[in-house]
């Protein structure tokens, strides 16, 4: 009983195809790196600059959600083929949780 290793060699338009691909993959991971870093020195600089407080968390938390959805997209991969499914239910559930909380803090706080 042996075991057939088989090997694909890529053409050189397959490796070239493959190369585009993995450096646009890349400069969208280093622009959504960007912006969250951007986001993230917004959020520090108004809390440096000692805004206050029921200006500053909300902004913070809006920050926050933007930079989880990027995180989710970009690179959790839910931007690929064949996961159109997956982001519909997460995004979802994820907009569930936003109007639950934001209803129990409305009850509460009014």
């Amino acid at each position: 009983m042996s075991h057939d290793t088989h090997i694909y060699v890529r053409s050189q338009a397959e490796f070239e195809y493959a190369k585009k691909k993995r450096a646009e993959e890349m400069r969208g991971h280093l622009a959504t790196f960007a912006i969250m870093i951007f986001l993230t020195l917004i959020a520090f600089t108004m809390v440096a600059a000692g805004f206050s407080v029921y200006l500053i968390v909300p902004i913070i938390l809006l920050l926050a959600g933007i930079q989880v959805v990027l995180q989710l997209y970009y690179f959790m991969h839910l931007s690929g083929k064949g996961h159109g499914m997956v982001a519909f239910f997460l995004f979802c559930g994820i907009f569930v949780a936003f109007i639950t909380i934001l209803t129990f803090v409305t009850i509460i706080w009014w």
